[in-house]
């Protein structure tokens, strides 16, 4: 399966627990919804787990993973990216997109110049932001994901346009 078709919809946090369960951090609207979207795959696709929620805990779920029976095993999955394809989650509305979607998408301004390329989407709590690689400088630039910043995203074209906030681009 290509990997644009893969979105990423959790990871795991480690062990928890001593009998192979596993801390495991949804990364879906609804977040319990990702025990509906497997079986899911490491990035590099060697691997697919069968997922079963056992419980609610401070950074997410608590879960199962088909094949892992020790705190061993699954503690050697810390970090690992958990993906469902495309097609067994839900349609999003138009003005909603996949976080896989935008990330690499250039970045004009309602002048058509180019501003940058999105790194990756964030969210600290408030709202998303763009995390935008700007050309020719080494630090990025957070753009909140507003409407009034963020006016389109056509992802036909492969383009967005923005009208960031006066200050905010050196």
């Amino acid at each position: 399966m290509p990997k644009d078709d893969l979105i990423c919809v959790g990871a795991v946090g480690g062990a928890f627990g001593v009998r192979g369960d596993v801390r495991l951090k949804s990364f879906c609207a609804d977040p319990a919804a990702i025990a509906e979207y497997g079986p899911l795959t490491t990035e590099d696709g060697t691997r697919s787990f069968d997922i079963t929620l056992t419980g609610a805990i401070k950074t997410g779920f608590s879960a199962r993973l088909s094949g892992v029976e020790t705190r061993e095993e699954a503690d050697a999955l810390r970090n690992i990216r958990l993906f469902a394809p495309r097609d067994r989650l839900p349609s999003l509305p138009d003005d909603e997109y996949y976080h896989a979607d935008l990330i690499g998408l250039p970045v004009h301004d309602t002048g058509g110049a180019l501003i940058g390329k999105v790194q990756s989407v964030q969210n600290h709590g408030a709202a998303d932001l763009l995390e935008l690689k700007l050309p020719g400088v080494a630090e990025t630039v957070l753009l909140p994901f507003t409407l009034a910043n963020v006016p389109t995203v056509d992802l036909g074209a492969g383009r967005i346009v923005a009208d960031p906030p006066e200050g905010l681009l050196p």
